[in-house]
């Protein structure tokens, strides 16, 4: 986990050490204390005219800055995270124009208290938005700090954020806040333990796409503890291809993305149904025993699937009690906007549709048209980000290419990422709570009032999911 930190008020005392530099000036020009305590030490606390604030701050603020404290314990706990294997960034807004070498005036103060770190990085702190860029580009999964104005943009951007709590950033109730030390490396060390037990069920050889959201997930092990990697069910009759023949692909598929990113496949991988619902079929598999085994294992299990929704009808039907351990986010379907479902998807087996509707399971659903089709990429934005970064991505961006299905193309939706994405951030979605819809015979959705309620996702941020698949496909 790559750990982001600023210094001042997160390992320094800067604030309490302003403030007693403040006071003691103050008894030298007129003496009257503190006339405002609601705002910020610089920002109007004392009567000072503008031109005796900024001559004071500007003669003494690189003597103060090099005159701080660590907070307690900071430099203990930061060693222990670097040491549990997290990389430490420190990331501070002292490149603001105050200070004349303000990365040397930092490096020496860090190695006066044996603060360990993998990376200095000094941004403009009066710049809201470079912080946020630098945890992007540095691909920082937690930043600490105490400005809620940065932090915002932060979290914004997906990145979990701390705020290190100062009486001065009170007002600011959406971030999570922090006291000490000892708080944050608990808060680091529970999020690391919770990873997120998942299960994809993918028809990985259709199109492209799921080869995308597969190796999306698999860059993703930080975040999500894969129990299993299931075969769902596709054919082409314009092709000739049966779901058994299609099944075969898929499997080979996963084996060999699985490879390039050393996942091991091991008890990992199972085949699935071999026909549809729709058509009669009933039988066991690898896959609907797989689910059914994991979602009676966990506490709690998210499937998400990303082809026809057989394997995990199937595993409703066999098994019910696994509907209060596991949560269901698929890609199916088209928007509420729509006057019917033909999408791949849904039509295949619109009776594995109706089984997982009716079990009341805990579901969310991302459309295909008007939302999941807003993913819309081209080959050259591919090639930009992801050419020869790995045998891997020079792989997807031929499949994109050409995936043997629809032709030579220059442009289109990489769908299934949508899935993966969602369960990353969901701050990247926007979705409404709606009463179940019906299923009418033309695959239409039939508005309902009184029905359980599903999740129904209605907008993407597409540049924020591209932008964290770009990043993890393209390292190194």
């Amino acid at each position: 986990m790559k750990i982001g930190v600023d210094i001042d008020n997160v390992i320094s005392n800067f604030n309490e050490v302003l403030l007693e530099e403040f006071l003691n000036h103050d008894k030298e020009l007129r003496n009257n204390g503190i006339i405002n305590n609601d705002v910020y030490i610089t920002r109007g606390m004392f009567d000072w005219s503008k031109e005796e604030l900024e001559e004071f701050y500007c003669n003494n603020i690189e003597r103060i800055a090099k005159s701080l404290n660590v907070l307690e314990n900071a430099p203990e706990y930061i060693k222990k995270l670097k040491e549990e294997g997290n990389e430490i960034y420190i990331i501070s807004g002292r490149d603001n124009g105050e200070y004349p070498n303000p990365y040397k005036m930092t490096f020496d103060w860090l190695n006066k208290y044996n603060i360990i770190y993998d990376k200095l990085i000094l941004t403009n702190a009066y710049d809201s938005l470079e912080k946020a860029k630098i945890c992007l580009e540095n691909k920082i999964d937690i930043m600490i700090d105490d400005s809620t104005r940065i932090l915002l943009e932060v979290n914004n951007s997906g990145i979990t954020s701390l705020l290190m709590d100062t009486p001065y950033n009170r007002k600011e109730n959406y971030l999570k806040r922090v006291y000490n030390w000892k708080e944050i490396y608990e808060f680091i060390t529970s999020l690391r333990k919770k990873k997120i037990n998942v299960i994809l069920d993918t028809d990985t050889y259709n199109e492209c796409d799921d080869q995308f959201a597969l190796s999306y997930l698999l860059k993703n092990q930080d975040i999500f503890n894969i129990e299993a990697i299931t075969v769902a069910p596709y054919s082409h009759k314009d092709y000739n291809e049966s779901v058994i023949e299609g099944q075969e692909k898929s499997y080979n598929e996963i084996l060999k993305i699985c490879k390039w990113l050393n996942f091991n496949t091991k008890d990992r991988v199972f085949k699935g149904s071999k026909d549809y619902i729709v058509n009669g079929y009933n039988e066991e598999n690898d896959a609907v025993n797989k689910i059914i085994e994991v979602g009676l294992k966990n506490d709690k299990t998210y499937i998400m699937a990303i082809g026809a929704i057989t394997n995990v009808a199937l595993a409703i039907k066999k098994e019910p009690k696994i509907l209060e351990k596991i949560e269901v986010i698929w890609l199916g379907g088209h928007s509420l906007l729509q006057n019917n479902n033909l999408e791949f998807n849904f039509k295949q087996d619109i009776s594995a549709v109706r089984i997982v509707f009716e079990s009341k399971v805990k579901l969310t659903i991302i459309p295909c048209k008007n939302v999941a089709s807003n993913l819309r990429t081209s080959i050259y934005e591919l090639k930009h980000y992801l050419k020869d970064k790995s045998e891997l991505c020079n792989y997807l961006i031929d499949r994109f290419y050409n995936d043997g299905y629809h032709g030579i193309r220059e442009r289109g939706v990489i769908w299934d990422i949508s899935v993966v994405a969602y369960m990353i951030n969901k701050n990247w979605f926007t979705s409404k709570e709606i009463s179940l819809p019906n299923i009418n015979d033309d695959t239409s959705y039939e508005f309902t009032n009184n029905n359980y309620k599903i999740t129904m996702v209605n907008y993407i941020d597409v540049d924020k999911v591209y932008n964290d698949l770009f990043n993890k496909l393209g390292e190194i």
